[in-house]
């Protein structure tokens, strides 16, 4: 069912929300939710028989990107070729979106965790192969996966190849093997080294960042929504170390961190920023799920960021100069943080729960026929590039580009990275159709 149809410069879209069941293992139980698709095309070719583009974003959490003109740049080079679908992903933007209201529905934090089990990549596996068979026409198309897209990719080709005419990867080749210990064990020295750049780049900033610090953790600094600022939460803030702009994100922020010319107070605009920036309002399911993704079998993560940082004692809040951390997600968050303390309890269960079911089949992966060009950027900081190089000698026709140029985010940042993903299934003769 369209809902609508519009256009804007260089953009025909057409919007679409679909039913589909919660539970894809028990689809008769009668439990449904909407998920909500956008198709795009260029207007000029509104009838053409193009091939489809499925994009599959980034998170967990993350809802599909909202198109302007000329932009994303992605899309932009897609639509010179493609009618590229953009969905949200079930839990985020208009697809049974999860925010804290929603846990108000079920009796008790065990049946709030039994439902978002049910948000992981194999549903949203399926969720894409019931938009591509019962809404866009049954044919093959093509899937391109950004960060976790790339984990859900893996997941689609070990799945539901036969729905694929071929998969682009940006950023997000998974440790086939991998659980979320290895996973941070191999992240931690990873941002400690994007710390030691970063300082390196603005070496006075040291110093200022000890001074924010020293304020944070001896005075009762509070953010603009009434939560106290701690040491710990300021640290959170490198996660922008992985993105090409990241560094020069947070000098600046730190730039104007104090109102007044003895450095003694943090200035509003500072403290709005960072809870904006440290916030997860629009994304709580980036917290809750995040380790979750890792899951393998009946190992349950516990934690694991937590539990191996203690490994890694640089990061200590108490550390000059002080370390930011990454993508790396703790307990204590759900207690310090508004818009995720009404998913302590659930985050908690989740994070002690086993038995997951399995969300790669490596022969499957092996003996793999899609054409697959992947991008693996060697400085990235949150897919760790060994994992990723790994997994692309693991899984047939894959051809992998291992690139120093680009950050994480290098998708969005130049055309050029998806059309060099395109050219490489073309010189192997193209999708499968």
């Amino acid at each position: 069912m369209i809902l609508s149809e519009y256009m804007i410069p260089g953009m025909l879209i057409r919007d679409r929300l679909v039913t589909v069941p919660l539970d894809w293992s028990n689809p008769g139980d009668g439990r449904t939710i909407k998920i909500f698709a956008r198709e795009v095309v260029d207007p000029t070719r509104r009838d053409a028989d193009l091939p489809k583009l499925a994009y599959i974003q980034g998170g967990p959490g993350g809802k599909g990107p909202r198109p302007s003109p000329g932009g994303p740049v992605w899309l932009a080079q897609a639509l010179k070729t493609h009618r590229v679908i953009l969905v949200d992903q079930r839990g985020t933007g208009r697809s049974a979106r999860v925010e804290s209201a929603t846990l108000s529905a079920f009796a008790d934090a065990g049946q709030a965790a039994d439902y978002l089990w049910l948000f992981r990549a194999d549903s949203i596996v399926h969720d894409y192969e019931y938009l591509r068979e019962r809404v866009f026409g049954g044919g093959r198309w093509e899937i391109l996966g950004q960060s976790y897209g790339g984990f859900i990719a893996l997941s689609y080709l070990s799945m539901a190849p036969q729905g694929l005419a071929a998969c682009y990867i940006t950023g997000g080749l998974a440790g086939l093997d991998a659980d979320a210990d290895e996973v941070y064990r191999r992240t931690y020295p990873r941002v400690a080294a994007k710390n030691d750049r970063y300082y390196r780049r603005y070496p006075l900033d040291g110093s200022r960042i000890a001074r924010v610090a020293d304020i944070i953790a001896t005075q009762d600094i509070r953010l603009p929504d009434g939560d106290r600022l701690s040491v710990r939460r300021l640290q959170t803030l490198g996660n922008d170390f992985g993105l090409a702009r990241g560094f020069e994100n947070i000098h600046w922020l730190m730039e104007e961190a104090f109102s007044d010319e003895k450095e003694t107070r943090l200035s509003d605009h500072f403290l709005a920023s960072v809870m904006a920036l440290t916030s997860y309002d629009s994304n709580p399911l980036y917290a809750v799920l995040q380790e979750i993704i890792y899951g393998h079998g009946d190992h349950a993560g516990r934690w694991s960021a937590q539990r191996i940082r203690a490994s890694f004692p640089e990061f200590s809040p108490e550390r000059r100069p002080l370390l930011f951390t990454g993508e790396m997600m703790y307990p204590w968050m759900f207690e310090e943080i508004r818009s995720l303390r009404p998913f302590r309890e659930v985050a908690n269960l989740l994070a002690e729960r086993g038995g997951y079911p399995p969300l790669y089949d490596p022969p499957r992966l092996a003996a793999n026929e899609v054409p697959v060009a992947a991008a693996i950027y060697h400085d990235d900081m949150f897919v760790d590039a060994g994992l990723s190089l790994d997994t692309a000698a693991r899984v047939g026709n894959l051809q992998a580009w291992v690139t120093s140029e680009y950050q994480h985010d290098g998708l969005r940042q130049s055309a050029s990275v998806l059309g060099r993903l395109l050219e490489d299934v073309r010189e192997r003769g193209g999708p499968v159709r």
